[in-house]
C-alpha cells in the first residue's frame, strides 16, 4: 500500500504517493541507501487541486535522490588534518555543543547566527526559531526565504496587510479569460501549474513579461496571448505605465476604490509622468502593447496578475511588487470572485517557512518581533520571560556580512541552505564562512556548503520525515514518512533538541511532529499567520486547510472578499517611482547578467545534481546569448567563455539562441564552484526588503582559449 505525500521541491507540493520496493526492503536490513542498485520507493503522481495527478521531470525522478550513493549516513567531524570523517552523534553534539558554549562565554549570544532554510516543514522552521532564542539566545537568525521572496512578502503586508502567496485557490485560474504573468517561468519552474492557464490561453488572454523568450513565454503562441519582452530591470517602469493608461483613460472602478482602498489621489499623481510613449523609450515594449494590455486587463472579465522573482529579486523588488499591486487594486482585482493578485512562492514550503520564526524580524504566528503584544504571547507559549526572547537579528546579507568579523557571527548552524551557491557575491560569503570559528551544517549530502563545514549532521529527507507544509496557496498539508533514514541519518527536531539539552536550556524541545506542531498551533493563535484551528487528524482525515483557521472557525481559500487586513479594512495604494542610481548603465561592451532556472533543476542542484538523468539532461551551465551578440564578441555556439565583473568569473560554454535579447547574458543559478551564477551576482539589497540583486548585474562576457587551442 503506497502512503500519500507530496513532491519535496517547489511550491506546488504535487501530491504523490510513494511505495516501497525491495531495495527499500534491502537497504533497511544494511542500514545504507540502496542507491547503488534502484530507487527504494516508486512514485505514483496522486489527485490534488495544483497538480491533478500530474507531476514534473524533478517530481517523477524524486525517488532517485534517496537512494544517491552520496547520502550521508552518519555525523563527520574535520580533523587537524582538514579532511572530514565520520564520528559518532554522542561525540560530535558534545564537541558543537562545547564549542557553542565556549564562543558565547567569549564574544556574547550574538555570536552564534542560525541559517534556515524554505524547503524546511512549518515543524523545524518553528522549532529552529525557537532554538536559536532561547537555547542559544541569539537574535542572529534569517534564512534563504530573503533571497526568494521578501520583496513580494514586504509589498503585500503593506499593501494588504498580510503576506500569502496566493490569496486564492490555484484552482481559481482555470475560469480566467486574462492572465498577466510578469518575471515567472512557470512552464520550468512548476510545470503543472501551466494547466490551470488553458482557460486563458483559450481566451487569448495571456500575457507574458519577460525579458527571454522561456517556455512560458511560449505558451502565448497561436494566437493564446502575448509576450512582452522589456529590457531587463524595467519591469517598474511598464508598470506605471499600464497604471498610467488605465487611469488617463478611466478604467478605474472610482466607486470600489474609494470604498476598499487609500492613497488613490497621490498614487494617480504619481504616474502621471508615465504615458506609455515615454515607457516605450525606457523598456523597448511598443506604447501601441501597452495601450492594448492595460485595456485588455480592464475589459471587465476574468482577470488576475501573478508575479514572480524575475520582478522582485531587485534593490527596487519591493516597489515594482507593489507597482503590480496598486494595478491589480486599480482594476478592482483583489476579493473580486473569479479575479485576483498573487505572488507565486518558489520554495516547496516558502510559505510556512516564513511565518514561523525562522526570519530575524519575527515570531510564530507572522508576528513582528518587536510587538509587546506578540512577544508575550509567545512568551507565555515558551514558558518564560519576554524578556528572554531575543530582539530582531539581522536579514541574511547583513548576517553573512559579519562571520568572523569583529562583533559578528562567530559560530553558523545551516539548515536547509546551500549557502556557496545561493547566495549573492559568493566570493564575500565563502570569505566569511573562512573566518568562522566553527560552521555546522545539516545535511543530507555534502553539499558545496556542507564540504567547508566543521561539523556535518545528516538529516532526514523528505519520504522519512513527518510533519506539515504550506504550499503557494496558503495551503497546509501533511508530509508523511514513507521510509525508515539509512544507517544513523537523524531528525533535525531530535538534533535541536539533543543541543539544546547539551546547552542547558530548560525550555521543550519535542521530538516528535505533532507536538511541535501542536505547539505552534498555540504559538501562532492570533497572530496573522493563525493554524491554531488545524491539526493533524483534519489533515489526514482530507480536509483543506488554509490560513488562517482559527480555533473553532474554519480555513480562508479566499481572502479580501469584504476587508483587507489592515485595522481600517482598506488597502494601501502605495506611490512608487524608479530611483536614480538603482542600478548602473551598462557601458559599451558589458551585458545585463539574467539569472533563472532550468526545468531539470532546482534551487542550488544539491539534490538535482544527484538525480542522473537530470544530472545528464543539464549537466553543466551554459550562458545564453543571442547569435547577434556572440558575432559581435566573436563567439561561436558551444565555445568556452568567461562571464565576469569586478565580483568574480564564471566558466561555462555558450549557447546561441534568439530567445534572449541582445543587451543580456542568461546563466542558470543550480551549479557550483566556477560555474556558481553567483560569483557574478551583487549583495546591493532593497532598502524595504533585504531582498538581493540578483537578475540585473552587469558582466563583460569573452571568448576563451583553451589551452592547446590554436590563436
Amino acid at each position: 500500500m503506497g502512503t500519500d505525500t507530496h513532491c519535496p521541491y517547489c511550491a506546488l507540493q504535487c501530491a504523490m504517493s510513494l511505495t516501497a520496493t525491495d531495495a527499500a526492503e534491502a537497504g533497511s536490513a544494511t542500514g545504507t541507501p540502496s542507491g547503488a542498485t534502484a530507487p527504494p520507493v516508486t512514485v505514483a503522481g496522486r489527485e490534488f487541486p495544483t497538480n491533478r495527478g500530474g507531476l514534473c521531470k524533478k517530481g517523477w525522478t524524486s525517488a532517485e535522490l534517496l537512494a544517491a550513493p552520496s547520502r550521508l549516513t552518519a555525523p563527520l567531524e574535520r580533523g587537524s588534518d582538514g579532511a572530514l570523517r565520520e564520528t559518532t552523534w554522542e561525540a560530535a553534539l558534545d564537541l558543537v555543543a562545547d564549542r557553542l558554549r565556549a564562543i558565547r562565554s567569549d564574544h556574547g549570544a550574538d555570536a552564534v547566527g542560525v541559517f534556515g532554510g524554505g524547503g524546511l516543514t512549518n515543524e523545524k522552521a518553528y522549532l529552529l526559531g525557537k532554538f536559536a532564542r532561547l537555547a542559544l539566545g541569539t537574535s542572529r537568525i534569517d534564512y534563504n526565504g530573503r533571497y526568494c521572496m521578501s520583496s513580494a512578502a514586504a509589498a503585500g503586508n503593506r499593501a494588504f496587510g498580510i503576506d500569502r502567496g496566493l490569496p486564492f485557490p490555484l484552482a481559481d485560474l482555470d475560469d480566467a479569460e486574462t492572465i498577466l504573468l510578469l518575471g515567472t517561468n512557470v512552464a520550468e519552474t512548476m510545470p503543472p501549474f501551466i494547466g490551470h492557464l488553458a482557460g486563458a490561453q483559450a481566451a487569448g488572454g495571456l500575457v507574458v513579461v519577460d525579458p527571454r523568450r522561456t517556455s512560458t513565454a511560449r505558451l502565448t503562441d497561436d494566437g493564446q496571448g502575448l509576450h512582452v519582452q522589456p529590457a531587463p530591470g524595467t519591469d517598474l517602469m511598464l508598470l506605471l505605465g499600464l497604471a498610467h493608461v488605465v487611469i488617463a483613460e478611466r478604467l478605474v472602478d472610482e466607486a470600489w476604490i474609494g470604498s476598499r482602498t487609500t492613497g488613490y489621489a497621490a498614487l494617480r499623481r504619481s504616474v502621471a509622468s508615465w504615458w506609455p510613449e515615454r515607457v516605450q523609450s525606457a523598456t523597448g515594449v511598443p506604447a501601441a502593447t501597452i495601450r492594448a494590455i492595460a485595456r485588455r486587463l480592464a475589459a471587465g472579465g476574468r482577470t488576475y496578475i501573478l508575479t514572480g522573482r524575475g520582478v522582485e529579486q531587485h534593490v527596487d523588488g519591493t516597489d515594482t511588487a507593489t507597482a503590480a499591486i496598486n494595478l491589480a487594486l486599480l482594476l478592482g482585482l483583489p476579493g473580486r470572485p473569479g479575479s485576483g493578485y498573487g505572488t507565486l512562492t518558489g520554495q516547496g514550503n516558502g510559505q510556512g517557512g516564513r511565518e514561523h520564526g525562522q526570519k530575524c524580524d519575527q515570531l510564530p504566528g507572522y508576528r513582528k518581533i518587536t510587538d509587546p503584544d506578540a512577544r508575550a504571547h509567545v512568551a507565555r507559549v515558551w514558558g518564560v520571560d519576554p524578556a528572554e526572547i531575543p530582539g530582531p537579528g539581522l536579514p541574511a546579507i547583513e548576517l553573512l556580512g559579519s562571520l568572523g568579523r569583529p562583533g559578528g557571527v562567530r559560530a553558523l548552524l545551516v539548515h536547509g541552505s546551500n549557502l556557496v551557491v545561493s547566495s549573492p557575491n559568493v566570493s564575500d560569503v565563502r570569505r566569511g564562512i573562512e573566518r568562522l570559528d566553527l560552521l555546522v551544517v545539516c545535511d543530507f549530502v555534502l553539499s558545496e556548503t556542507a564540504a567547508l563545514a566543521d561539523v556535518v549532521l545528516p538529516v532526514l529527507q523528505w519520504a522519512e520525515e513527518d510533519g506539515t507544509m504550506t504550499n503557494l496557496e496558503g495551503r497546509v498539508i501533511r508530509r508523511r514518512p514513507a521510509l525508515s533514514p539509512p544507517g544513523d541519518a537523524r531528525d533535525e527536531l531530535w538534533i535541536l533538541h539533543e543541543l539544546a539539552r547539551r546547552l542547558g536550556s530548560t525550555a521543550r524541545f519535542d521530538t516528535d511532529p505533532e507536538a511541535v506542531f501542536d505547539e505552534l498551533r498555540l504559538a501562532s493563535e492570533g497572530g496573522i499567520a493563525d493554524y491554531s484551528g488545524i491539526d493533524y487528524a483534519m489533515l489526514d482525515a482530507g480536509a483543506e486547510a488554509f490560513w488562517p483557521f482559527p480555533r473553532g472557525g474554519t480555513g480562508t481559500p479566499r481572502l479580501f472578499a469584504d476587508r483587507f487586513h489592515h485595522d481600517d479594512g482598506l488597502a494601501r495604494l502605495v506611490a512608487v517611482a524608479p530611483r536614480t542610481g538603482a542600478r548602473p548603465a551598462p557601458s559599451a561592451d558589458e551585458l545585463t547578467l539574467v539569472t533563472g532556472r532550468l526545468l531539470e533543476h532546482y534551487q542550488s542542484g544539491a539534490q538535482t545534481r544527484r538525480v542522473p538523468e537530470l544530472l545528464d539532461a543539464q549537466p553543466e551551465a551554459r550562458a545564453a546569448l543571442h547569435p547577434a551578440t556572440a558575432a559581435r564578441l566573436g563567439i561561436a555556439d558551444d565555445e568556452p567563455v568567461e562571464v565576469a565583473n569586478e565580483r568574480g568569473t564564471v566558466r561555462c560554454r555558450a549557447r546561441l539562441t534568439t530567445d534572449i535579447r541582445t543587451d543580456s547574458v542568461f546563466l542558470p543559478f543550480h551549479y557550483g564552484d566556477e560555474q556558481a551564477a553567483n560569483l557574478l551576482t551583487s549583495d546591493a539589497v532593497d532598502p524595504i526588503s533585504s531582498m538581493p540583486e540578483f537578475k540585473t548585474n552587469l558582466v563583460r562576457v569573452t571568448r576563451l582559449v583553451e589551452a592547446g587551442a590554436d590563436s
